[in-house]
């Protein structure tokens, strides 16, 4: 392993991220604010299109200071000879490599994973695409929003008779890099046994597919397809969201049988509470119609603040639906350390720490997401050993880009 001084768990290791965009580097910045260097290769002629995506302050998007955030980035015109050298050097002196192109695309450039099986015997490479490196859909382009598609995720999205919703996040890309952070850490793990580095292969459409719950065996075991279900969950109840007095929503998850008894009562349906027929799961879901009646009948009376009190005094799970400024008012995110401040200009901007919490070796925000190619001499220099010289002429030749 390399060397720094960042206390978090991963600290020792160098992380050369390729590719762009946001499966990739999400596993990325997830690796890095746990204290991995991570150099992120960019292309000298524009680097990471998500520099300039959604909203744009100064010239750079919001969402790039967060996502690239302890990053060092270099830029490599990978379609030249010279780029492919450098970055071949660069990953036979580090620890892991993160890449998602489609599959095989690496290989052409001649830096795919067997290259360095001599060289960096204990490289843990991870792959991340659409369809997965090998099988019949391997070379197809896989876009998150098609993944979630094939992966029977968005199937049970929405409502019944309605085309499948997409939730407004690009949810197949941040899940696939949290497999791919996971799958890392778990070859990191077999590696100080063996000695030997692995492949990681993550698929976009098979980390969503790790998310379908019970659906494979139900339909194995029983026959059944799960549906869309609007709001509720298909065979728990009541569990469900409620518009109430004030026009706020809620969510109730009134699903275990003690606590439907005291979501009853308290709502004024004591009958409803101490019915034997809705006593267990499998009678109220035969009920469901009748139990959400009573309970969007109830929210409807009522405000949201009234209705959320009266659950929390019953010990009844519930909450309101959040927007981003209820998130970043709320006290509990706040006092939970849920936003990190960086410094962007001179002008202070908020963005989402990492999860999870560790107490010993906790990640950390060390600097926001860099400007293009404002590593390059640090990393090239320091690591490879090039010469001002060489690095004027590299620039000169288009391989690389002095810092902007």
């Amino acid at each position: 392993m390399t060397t720094t001084t960042n206390a978090g768990p991963l600290t020792g290791y160098r992380v050369i991220e390729l590719g762009q965009l946001l499966a990739g580097p999400f596993a990325g910045c997830m690796l890095g604010y746990f204290g991995a260097e991570v150099i992120k290769i960019e292309s000298p002629k524009g680097g990471d299109p998500i520099r300039n995506w959604r909203e744009v302050r100064d010239g750079t998007s919001l969402w790039w200071h967060s996502l690239a955030r302890n990053k060092k980035s270099v830029t490599i015109d990978l379609k030249t000879q010279a780029g492919i050298d450098l970055v071949k050097q660069l990953i036979d002196g580090a620890d892991i490599v993160i890449e998602n192109f489609r599959p095989g695309v690496v290989e052409a450039w001649g830096i795919g994973p067997d290259v360095f099986k001599q060289s960096n015997p204990a490289l843990v490479y991870a792959r991340i695409s659409g369809y997965g490196q090998t099988g019949p859909y391997a070379s197809k382009p896989g876009f998150a929003s098609v993944c979630e598609g094939i992966s029977g995720f968005r199937y049970v999205n929405g409502h019944p008779d309605q085309a499948p919703v997409r939730p407004n996040l690009s949810i197949g890309d941040t899940i696939s890099g949290i497999h791919a952070a996971l799958g890392i850490c778990l070859a990191l793990l077999e590696q100080k046994n063996s000695g030997q580095g692995q492949v990681v292969d993550i698929a976009l459409y098979e980390s969503m597919f790790n998310l379908m719950e019970a659906v494979v065996p139900e339909f194995d075991g029983a026959g059944v397809v799960r549906e869309p279900s609007g709001s509720t969950v298909t065979g728990i109840v009541p569990t469900n969201t409620y518009r109430c007095q004030d026009g706020k929503y809620v969510v109730i998850g009134g699903n275990g049988d003690s606590i439907f008894q005291r979501l009853m009562a308290a709502a004024g349906y004591p009958d409803m509470a101490t019915d034997p027929a809705l006593a267990s799961n499998a009678g109220r879901v035969t009920n469901e119609a009748k139990i959400d009646q009573a309970l969007s009948h109830w929210c409807a009376q009522n405000n949201s603040v009234n209705v959320l009190e009266i659950l929390d005094k019953n010990r009844v799970p519930g909450g309101p639906i959040y927007n981003v400024e209820d998130m970043v008012k709320d006290p509990h995110f706040n006092d939970r350390g849920l936003f990190d401040q960086v410094e962007i200009n001179g002008k202070p901007l908020k963005i989402p720490a990492i999860l999870p919490k560790l107490d010993k070796t906790p990640g950390s925000t060390r600097w926001a997401g860099p400007t293009l190619g404002s590593h390059n001499t640090e990393v090239l220099q320091e690591l490879l050993g090039l010469s001002d010289q060489q690095l004027t002429r590299l620039a000169q030749d288009g391989v690389i880009q002095q810092p902007t």
